[in-house]
């Protein structure tokens, strides 16, 4: 259980704070290769949650935790989990990692799954599956939290799996699929609304580097910068409700 519990007040914080910053970083190399971060930084939360805190909580041991390590994904997955992943999800669990920085004390906390794909299709694979295993794995087993009166924090901050994705070695396209999505909306409707009340906010950004120039965006909110290597997309959990369309991203590079 301890390598559970290096993360487990993070996600328990989630239920009780007002801003959860995720962010997606791919690293497309010239060989192919291709460098994927997917983050949750909840520093600016915490330290909203650590100011309504009595001096007497914030010096419990449970909050004076410092920790900067990396864990194998596998490794940190239950028992149970790792029993139900074929073959090819075990080599893909095995492949990535779960890096932890926590120091509650500064108001420091962010968690990131990191994976580095050998190739396109090895990308298009992990992209298709990682979030399968975070909301059925690792990540639905310390989110739950007794005294969040129903809110299920891992519904919101797990990699979603309504995406569809197009991946070659000159292509990422990315589409939502409407029906998953709604079906994803309907699930975490209560949770989607509690976190509303409870003044929730998720911003999100996408960060794309690649290798060499972009030869086309087709996304309107996509920002491509001048050497045309970097595309950039910011938004929020409202804005995508409102119009899902808003994540489609199709680019050739």
């Amino acid at each position: 259980m301890k390598k559970i519990q290096l993360i487990l007040i993070f996600f328990v914080l989630i239920c009780f704070s007002s801003c959860v910053d995720i962010e997606e970083h791919y690293d497309f190399k010239a060989d192919g290769s291709c460098n994927v971060v997917y983050g949750f930084d909840m520093s600016s939360a915490v330290s909203v949650l650590m100011n309504l805190m009595s001096d007497s909580v914030r010096a419990t041991p449970q909050f004076s935790i410092v920790k900067d390590t990396s864990l194998n994904f596998y490794s940190a997955l239950p028992d149970t989990t790792q029993q139900k992943l074929t073959s090819d999800e075990v080599n893909m669990a095995k492949a990535s990692k779960l890096a932890v920085k926590m120091d509650l004390q500064k108001s420091i906390m962010k968690v990131s799954i990191i994976h580095t794909a050998k190739n396109a299709a090895d990308l298009q694979y992990y992209l298709q599956h990682i979030s399968k295993i975070s909301m059925n794995g690792q990540l639905t087993a310390v989110t739950k939290n007794k005294g969040s009166k129903g809110f299920d924090a891992q519904q919101l901050v797990a990699g979603q799996d309504y995406y569809n994705y197009e991946v070659t070695p000159h292509k990422f396209y990315r589409i939502i699929d409407k029906a998953k999505f709604n079906a994803f909306l309907k699930k975490t409707q209560s949770t989607l609304a509690m976190a509303k009340a409870m003044l929730i906010d998720m911003p999100y950004k996408l960060v794309l580097n690649f290798a060499k120039p972009v030869r086309r965006v087709d996304n309107s909110k996509a920002v491509l910068s001048a050497d045309r290597k970097h595309v950039t997309l910011i938004t929020n959990m409202d804005e995508v409700i409102k119009n899902p369309n808003v994540m489609n991203l199709k680019i050739d590079f």
